[in-house]
């Protein structure tokens, strides 16, 4: 069963992204649209959030729930989904430390956000966010920004989804997820992966025994290593290669 946030998730001082120290130093904000605010107005934003965390496989929203606040990833990691009209789920991407959930600020969520890991969020009720963004253009120009961002993954999206092989569609995506870690700090030869892979599977328009078929023929190939919780790139040239196709 899918429940609300206020069912879910429980507020507490958050020990692994936003510190009991406030949003000045937050860890998240430097990736986030925060990163655009002085001091004083990080305080007025904190004074607007309240911190929150839910479990692996609970919902922080459901598809067509009524968009009441905003969120902001600190910690963890966010699968949103949405129910196609034939009864198929399609993921449509993935949340990271430093995204922003409902930023378009529409009527009802068109997706349905669950946490892959235990995950940590700031919430703004989205009255008092929208006024605050109205009264700070660089604020709500980071946030442009920010949509652009998330403009370019959907077209990144549509592409994988698009005349490509299975094994292009499987690379490009463990390409693009390590250029998003790159992006906030977490450079490394080893990737993490928080989804499993029918969660891959439904991002990717493919079925499971596909991207396993497929994750194991790099591993065989020495393109990736498979390791507990992720893949070990050992050979980022030929990855890389595969997801230009």
């Amino acid at each position: 069963m899918i429940a609300s946030d206020s069912k879910t998730a429980q507020a507490h001082a958050c020990h692994h992204g936003r510190p009991a120290e406030g949003c000045q130093d937050c860890k998240a904000r430097l990736f986030s649209v925060c990163a655009a605010l002085t001091t004083e107005e990080l305080e007025e934003l904190e004074a607007l959030s309240r911190q929150m965390t839910i479990g692996p496989r609970q919902a922080l929203f459901a598809q067509d729930d009524e968009a009441m606040a905003v969120y902001n990833v600190t910690d963890g990691a966010i699968r949103l989904s949405r129910l196609l009209p034939d009864g198929r789920r399609h993921v449509m991407g993935f949340a990271l430390v430093g995204d922003f959930l409902g930023l378009a600020l529409p009527d009802r969520f068109t997706v349905t956000a669950e946490a892959l890991v235990p995950t940590s969020l700031c919430r703004f009720e989205r009255t008092g966010f929208k006024a605050l963004v109205a009264g700070k253009p660089h604020l709500l120009q980071r946030l442009h920004e920010r949509a652009g961002y998330e403009l370019s993954l959907a077209q990144d999206q549509m592409m994988l989804l698009g005349r490509r092989t299975a094994e292009e569609k499987v690379a490009r995506f463990l390409v693009g997820l390590r250029e998003r870690y790159a992006r906030i700090g977490r450079d490394s030869v080893t990737l993490e992966l928080p989804m499993g892979r029918q969660d891959i599977a439904d991002h990717l328009g493919l079925t499971i025994e596909t991207v396993s078929r497929m994750l194991t023929r790099f591993d065989r190939e020495r393109t990736i290593l498979i390791v507990p919780g992720g893949v070990r790139v050992r050979d980022e040239a030929r990855l890389e290669s595969l997801a230009a196709g």
